[in-house]
């Protein structure tokens, strides 16, 4: 398998235009972060585009590097001459890309850079919406303690940075931790989100669990256990520290495909709300406070400033293809976001109108719906209501 594996030493010293970086995993991860010039390419979509691509060197990656060995020796055996993978993938290259940081101490982009980046070139698209969801679901009060909980991701991350600057500038007074959990990362994981957080001048408490372990020895896909039980050891740690809200990072996409989600998959219509009150831990609150930020923003904001994140720290998601297999719920995301990016292709406002449709819901056309747990039907007053006149687009 040696022969199969190129060190990132070998690839800098290759010319440029003689190969190309290949990303194998799936389209959520590539997202999140990959290596700068690489394109991404499942081994089904490279066996389907052989003639396009056999005469070219291909250098496959995957978050290890493991799972892109196993397609490199795929290719190999129908026929491909010049293909390797990249060996410790993605993590790998992070690694010493950090390295490179530290011996040099000249990091790319200074935590002032970053700064300046959101109060200016991202003002519009990043920071005025932030700072729009706060004021406009009243997110923040004065007095609070927010917790703001960093998985170590792109979005998370962004989140951090933002609260910063608004406690720097809002008239309300607050406090904030900026919390995070390792629930049993790796070495490498860890020590990632850390460099990412000095990077961003984020004074980061982290704690430990032993989630990891415990999932898996319950169950053979962990993922949405894990989920669950990461967010209830976060609500019990922000307690003990005195903070009354835990702030999470979703954004206006993560929004608009669980509507769709919602519908599609669970026959209901629901979305993921601003704020909620916790229901087991008394006092305690939940903010969403980039429930208006787009994703595409958040990607250009990352890729302007060089960053770079995991998109899951998770040690059993290493074979990098397993998180697609392993959470339906990814699968099932990825699918809807295609969905849009289709019907926005025909549709420029699709977005929009999702997002509206669940502030437009009009109870006297729905047939059912649940408040505090309690079913209403239409049929319950459907009698005692007055006639009303029909609109122009309701058909009788």
């Amino acid at each position: 398998m040696e022969a199969l594996e190129k060190t990132w030493q070998e690839v800098l010293s290759m010319e440029k235009d003689t190969y190309t970086l290949v990303d194998t995993r799936d389209e959520l991860s590539f997202a999140y972060g990959n290596i700068p010039g690489s394109i991404n390419l499942l081994e089904e979509a490279l066996l389907a585009e052989a003639d396009q691509w056999k005469d070219k060197t291909l250098v496959l990656y995957c978050k290890k590097g493991e799972h892109s060995l196993e397609v490199a020796g795929h290719l190999r055996e129908a026929g491909w001459q010049e293909v390797y993978s990249l060996k410790g993938g993605y993590l790998g290259w992070l690694m010493q890309r950090m390295q490179t940081e530290d011996e040099t101490s000249q990091p790319e982009i200074t935590t002032f850079d970053i700064e300046q980046s959101l109060r200016k070139k991202f003002k519009k698209t990043i920071w005025s919406k932030f700072t729009k969801a706060v004021r406009e679901y009243e997110l923040v009060q004065e007095g609070d303690k927010i917790a703001v909980c960093i998985s170590g991701g792109k979005d998370s991350m962004l989140m951090a940075k933002l609260f910063q600057e608004l406690q720097r500038h809002h008239k309300v007074n607050f406090d904030l931790v900026f919390l995070v959990m390792d629930p049993g990362y790796s070495k490498e994981n860890r020590a990632i989100i850390e460099n990412n957080a000095k990077k961003l001048g984020i004074p980061i408490t982290v704690f430990e669990s032993d989630i990891f372990d415990a999932v898996f020895e319950i169950e053979k896909s962990p993922c949405y256990l894990c989920a669950r039980m990461r967010r209830g050891h976060l609500y019990h740690k922000a307690q003990e520290l005195g903070c009354n809200k835990i702030a999470l990072g979703h954004h206006y996409d993560d929004v608009i495909e669980t509507i769709l989600m919602g519908m599609l998959y669970g026959a209901q219509m629901q979305t993921m709300m601003p704020k909620l009150h916790s229901t087991n831990f008394e006092g305690m609150q939940l903010i969403r406070p980039l429930y208006l930020v787009r994703e595409d923003d958040i990607k250009k904001w990352r890729d302007y400033n060089h960053l770079y994140f995991l998109q899951c720290a998770c040690k059993f998601t290493e074979t990098c293809s397993s998180c697609q297999d392993n959470g339906q719920n990814n699968s099932k995301r990825l699918e809807v976001k295609n969905l849009i990016r289709e019907m926005k292709k025909t549709n420029p406002y699709v977005e929009g109108n999702i997002f509206k449709s669940v502030e437009n819901v009009n109870l006297s056309t729905v047939i059912a719906y649940k408040k505090d747990g309690v079913k209403h039907h239409f049929l319950e007053t459907y009698d005692d209501a007055p006639v009303v006149k029909r609109e122009d687009n309701e058909s009788e």
